[in-house]
């Protein structure tokens, strides 16, 4: 049943959110309306796609974005989380929405740096908390993004709302400082860059997916 599948989905993501707050960084997966504008992009292209999604969790996102995969596109997902690497492989097992195109996804455990498949996808969505992890950590993740996608290719990240001005004001200087310096990585990214900026209200908490082409068209 899928309410009873988004449920047990629900317990294993809080269950990983205490454990690995760092890695994890949401009390609970992405909603429909967030995972509908992280996968904007896919299938929007007159020729197939070859789709990376990082950090999937418990699939929320995945879903619909295998939902709007057409015949002719791969994707792959890069999950650092064993437990959700588990978790991920038996629901394109067993679920048949998923199982379906299971024959068209690789889910592999690991991290975004590790994926050598350098200028090989056309899109990436991206669930990574990037607002948890060290500046080093934010630049080497977005250069593996900027490695990664082809020359006209979409990068599709979220965060959520006004967070990091909220966190500044209850923060230590140094926690101050490392939040600042991520925005600043992040406008480095979106500036002259974002094709389109999709404002999430109903999802908890209200976030912005930010759509980016990282290099030119390649024409």
């Amino acid at each position: 049943m899928p309410g009873s599948r988004r449920f047990a989905d629900y317990g294993i993501f809080l269950k990983q959110f205490v454990e690995q707050f760092h890695t994890t960084g949401a009390v609970m997966p992405s909603g429909k309306p967030l995972a509908a504008a992280l996968c904007r992009f896919v299938g929007t292209s007159p020729s197939p796609q070859r789709i990376l999604e990082v950090g999937p969790g418990t699939g929320a996102v995945t879903t619909t974005l295998v939902e709007r995969m057409r015949d002719e596109d791969h994707l792959c997902l890069i999950e650092i989380n064993q437990t959700f690497v588990t978790h991920l492989k038996t629901a394109f097992k067993e679920r048949p929405p998923l199982r379906a195109k299971a024959h068209r996804v690789d889910v592999r455990h690991g991290r975004l740096e590790d994926l050598t498949d350098d200028g090989g996808y056309d899109l990436i969505v991206s669930g990574l908390p990037l607002n948890n992890f060290s500046v080093e950590a934010v630049g080497q993740i977005l250069d593996g993004f900027g490695r990664l996608l082809k020359p006209g290719g979409v990068l599709s990240f979220f965060e959520y709302i006004a967070v990091r001005s909220m966190k500044s004001w209850v923060s230590s200087k140094e926690e101050r400082a490392r939040l600042n310096a991520i925005g600043g990585l992040l406008r480095q990214t979106l500036d002259g860059r974002e094709l389109q900026r999709d404002w999430v209200w109903p999802n908890v908490p209200p976030a912005w997916v930010h759509h980016v082409r990282l290099h030119g068209d390649g024409r």
